[in-house]
C-alpha cells in the first residue's frame, strides 16, 4: 500500500470515527494503530518522545481553569458580575442582550471555557430575558454565540493546547486572540441589540433617579467587589509575570472556593466534592486524548503531511490571500464537525507549518483558529454549544439557529475576516507586552 494512500486512510479513518460518535481517544487511537501497522515505524519510540512532550506542567492550567470556572457556576460569582454589569446597561431597553455578551466576555477571562460560559450565563441570564418579554430565538442566540468569547478572551484552554502543540509562548497565544475577542464582543452586543428592539413586548426601561441609580452601583459594586477581583488577580498575575498559566489558574481555583463556599456561602461541600471529581474525570481523558493526539501529529509530520497540504493548496492558488481563504474553510468544516479541543490538537501542528511556509506567524495562526473554531461551535451540523444551550435555555435548537445564522453572519465572519488579513490585531498585543523579539 502506498504511503499516500496510507495516509488519506489515517485521515479518513479519524474523521468518520469522531462523526460516528466513536469516544475521543479511541477515535484519535484508531489512525495511530493503522499508521504503525502499515507503515515502518518504531513503537516504542513513539512512546518515549510522547512521554516526554505530555508530561509538561502547562497542561495542567487546563483542569484547574475547568475547576474555577465549575465553581464560579455553583457560587454567586457569575449572577454577581451580571448584576454589576447591569448598572451599566440597565437604562437600555433590550440592554440585557448586551449585558449577554459582556458577562460572557467577563466569565470567559477566568475559566476559559466556552461550555462552562454558556452554563452559567445562560442558567441565569436567560430567566431575566424571558420575563422580561425577549424574544426566545434571539436571547437563546446571542447566550449561545457569546459561549465562544470564553475561548478568545484569554486565558484560553484551546490556546494553552496550541501553544503545547506547536512549542509556542502560551501568554503570546493568550494575547493574540484578546483583540478579536474584543471586536467580537463589541459586535455581538450591538447586533443582537438591534434584533432584540424589534421584538414588541419588550417592557420599557423604568428610569431610576439619579441618587437610586448610585446606590444600585455601590450595593452591587460592594457586593460583587471579590468577584471582580478574581479576573484581576489571574490576568494581572500573568500579564505582570508574577505567575505561570498553571500557577494561576491554581490561583483562580484557591481563591474562587472559600470565595463560593464562604463568603457568599452559595455552594456546599458535597457541590466542591463533585466539581473535583468531574476535574479529576476530564483531567484522566484529557490527558490520554493528549496521549494519542501526540503521537499522531509526530506520524503525520514525520512522514510530511504538511508539506503534501501546502503542495495541494498552492497547486490551487500561490497566492497567500488565496492560500489563507483555503486555510479558513478547512478550518470552519473541522469546527463543524468537532469540538475546539479536537480541532485544535488535529488543526495546530499540521497547518503551522504550511502558514509559515507561506509567511504567517504561528502567532497570527492561533488567533485565525481561535476565532474559526469558536464559529464551528455554534454552526451545524455538529453545533455543540447550540445543542447546550437548548438545554440550558430551553428554546429548540431551530429558534437558535435561525438568529445564530444572523449573528454568524455580521459578527463572526467580519471578525474572521479582518483577523486573517490585518496580523497586526493578533500581533499587537504580544509585540507591545513581550517584544517582537519573542513573536515571530
Amino acid at each position: 500500500m502506498s504511503f499516500e494512500i496510507v495516509m488519506v486512510l489515517a485521515v479518513v479513518l479519524l474523521t468518520v470515527s469522531i462523526i460516528y460518535g466513536v469516544p475521543i481517544p479511541f477515535a484519535f487511537a484508531a489512525p495511530v494503530v493503522l499508521l504503525v501497522l502499515t507503515l515502518d515505524i518504531n513503537p516504542q519510540m513513539l512512546l518515549v518522545t510522547t512521554y516526554s512532550k505530555v508530561n509538561s506542567v502547562v497542561l495542567l492550567a487546563i483542569p484547574f481553569f475547568i475547576m474555577a470556572g465549575n465553581v464560579m457556576e455553583k457560587g454567586k460569582i457569575g449572577g454577581l458580575l451580571i448584576d454589576w454589569i447591569d448598572n451599566f446597561t440597565g437604562r437600555i431597553k433590550g440592554g440585557l442582550v448586551v449585558v449577554t455578551a459582556v458577562a460572557s466576555a467577563m466569565f470567559g477571562s477566568i475559566c476559559g471555557s466556552g461550555t462552562a460560559t454558556i452554563a452559567c450565563i445562560g442558567s441565569i441570564l436567560a430567566p431575566r430575558m424571558k420575563e422580561r418579554n425577549y424574544t426566545p430565538g434571539v436571547y437563546a442566540a446571542i447566550i449561545c454565540c457569546a459561549g465562544p468569547l470564553g475561548l478568545l478572551i484569554p486565558p484560553s484552554a484551546i490556546q494553552i493546547l496550541y501553544a503545547w502543540s506547536t512549542d509556542q509562548s502560551v501568554l503570546a497565544c493568550f494575547l493574540s486572540t484578546a483583540v478579536p475577542g474584543v471586536i467580537l464582543t463589541t459586535l455581538l452586543s450591538i447586533v443582537s441589540w438591534v434584533l432584540i428592539r424589534k421584538a414588541p413586548n419588550i417592557p420599557d426601561v423604568v428610569i431610576m433617579p439619579m441618587k437610586e441609580r448610585g446606590k444600585k452601583l455601590l450595593h452591587t459594586s460592594k457586593e460583587s467587589f471579590p468577584a471582580l477581583l478574581m479576573p484581576i488577580i489571574v490576568l494581572g498575575g500573568i500579564y505582570g509575570g508574577i505567575m505561570t498559566p498553571t500557577e494561576a489558574a491554581a490561583v483562580a481555583v484557591i481563591y474562587a472556593i472559600p470565595l463560593a463556599m464562604f463568603y457568599y456561602k452559595a455552594m456546599t461541600f458535597s457541590e466542591l466534592k463533585a466539581v473535583i471529581t468531574e476535574a479529576g474525570i476530564t483531567t484522566g481523558v484529557m490527558f490520554m486524548l493528549l496521549t494519542f493526539v501526540s503521537i499522531l501529529s509526530r506520524l503525520f509530520i514525520q512522514e510530511g503531511l504538511p508539506d503534501i497540504i501546502l503542495n495541494l493548496l498552492t497547486a490551487i492558488s500561490e497566492e497567500k490571500w488565496a492560500v489563507l481563504i483555503m486555510i479558513n474553510i478547512c478550518l470552519i468544516i473541522l469546527g463543524m464537525i468537532t469540538d475546539d479541543i479536537c480541532g485544535t490538537l488535529i488543526a495546530a501542528p499540521i497547518l503551522v507549518p504550511v502558514c509559515m511556509a507561506i509567511g504567517v506567524s504561528p502567532i497570527h495562526m492561533a488567533a485565525i483558529l481561535g476565532v474559526n473554531l469558536g464559529m464551528g461551535n455554534i454552526t451545524p451540523p455538529c453545533a455543540p454549544f447550540i445543542f447546550l444551550t437548548t438545554r440550558v435555555t430551553g428554546v429548540p435548537a431551530a429558534q437558535i439557529m435561525k438568529y445564530s445564522f444572523i449573528l454568524i453572519m455580521f459578527c463572526y465572519i467580519p471578525v474572521l475576516i479582518l483577523t486573517t488579513y490585518i496580523p497586526d490585531l493578533a500581533l499587537w498585543l504580544p509585540r507591545a507586552v513581550l517584544g517582537d523579539k519573542l513573536v515571530i
